[in-house]
């Protein structure tokens, strides 16, 4: 009988820390729900490691890419005219961002969740110091 209640608690022990190690991984910053449609895989759309930027590549060039809001009023309206754009995430607020991505005739539309605020990373030049110059005398 004692064998068993701590064989319990060892259980109940091992459950609780799973719980609070899970609680302090890296939630991600934004996640995507991609087009699965076969129509929409010339456009790969992704993520960057840090799930901060928005990677759109393609082989026909990409036209257009605009936001949809409930009010069906456009966040933004980006002309891109490329095949590869990166897009900052920490442009947009935080919530549902429907992403639309113009490649003629097509429209290619998928959704990105920003789950908390993205930082803004300002950057930084690197220092660097100016010594003024030596004139050097020389004596007859």
């Amino acid at each position: 009988m004692k064998n068993l209640i701590r064989i319990c608690l060892v259980i109940i022990l091992i459950f609780l820390l799973s719980f609070t190690l899970n609680a302090q991984e890296q939630q991600p910053y934004a996640k995507l729900e991609k087009n699965k449609n076969i129509q929409a895989k010339s456009l790969i759309h992704k993520l960057n490691a840090t799930k901060d930027t928005l990677i759109l590549q393609s082989d026909k060039k990409i036209n257009y890419l605009y936001s949809i809001n409930k009010n069906y009023g456009r966040d933004f309206d980006v002309y891109v005219d490329t095949t590869y754009y990166r897009l900052p995430l920490n442009k947009l607020p935080k919530g549902k961002h429907v992403l639309v991505a113009v490649q003629s005739p097509k429209r290619i539309v998928f959704v990105v969740r920003i789950l908390k605020d993205i930082p803004i990373e300002i950057p930084t030049e690197p220092k660097v110091t100016i010594r003024p110059t030596e004139i050097a005398v020389i004596e007859n």
